[in-house]
């Protein structure tokens, strides 16, 4: 059986519920790597758990909170995965795959790809990444801390242009008339 099988049983996923909340994640973000390498303190980590514009999805086992992913669904990278947090004790047991495959679900629904960044001195989540069928489409260097690059990945089941379609009745629009020349 594997870790995440292990896991998957008692593991609750919901929508981030109170302030309290929020606190346990920001604490949980700030505390450990690889948030402490790019100096994001606690009322860092609590301003980007708390922004309105971003999903935020708890993992609970036991009334207790292991973990959460934090999502933007829009602007250019539509199905931005911008967090993903396991607490430290409860790193390797499947959640972090559990709330990818969350995430990915919840993403898909509207948008044929889902994107993430991964820190170069982060191997071991770029190789968690890579397993899930990531593959890394480009490299920021010196983006977040100088000496480390950011490497974007991404997961897709289509095309953009394909994956959105007309509204059911409302005909593709026509192609601009070309005049005579």
């Amino acid at each position: 059986m594997t870790a995440e099988e292990t896991a998957a049983p008692s593991i609750e996923i919901r929508r981030l519920g109170s302030s309290e909340e929020a606190r346990v994640c920001a604490r949980m973000m700030a505390g450990s790597e690889p948030w402490i390498t790019l100096k994001r303190g606690y009322e860092e980590s609590l301003t980007v758990v708390e922004d309105p514009s971003r999903e935020v999805y708890v993992a609970l086992e036991a009334g207790r909170l292991r973990g959460f992913v934090i999502l933007n669904m829009s602007g250019a990278f539509t199905g931005y995965v911008q967090t993903v947090c396991v607490g430290a004790e409860d790193r390797s047991r499947g959640i972090g795959s559990r709330l990818m495959r969350f995430a990915e679900e919840r993403i898909f629904r509207e948008s044929p790809n889902v994107f993430l960044c991964v820190s170069s001195f982060n191997p071991r989540a770029k190789a968690l990444y890579e397993k899930l069928g990531y593959e890394m489409v480009g490299e920021l260097k010196d983006y977040i801390v100088r000496g480390h690059s950011e490497y974007l990945l991404r997961k897709s089941i289509g095309p953009l242009h394909k994956f959105r379609k007309e509204p059911a009745g409302v005909p593709p629009p026509s192609p601009p008339a070309r005049g005579k020349g």
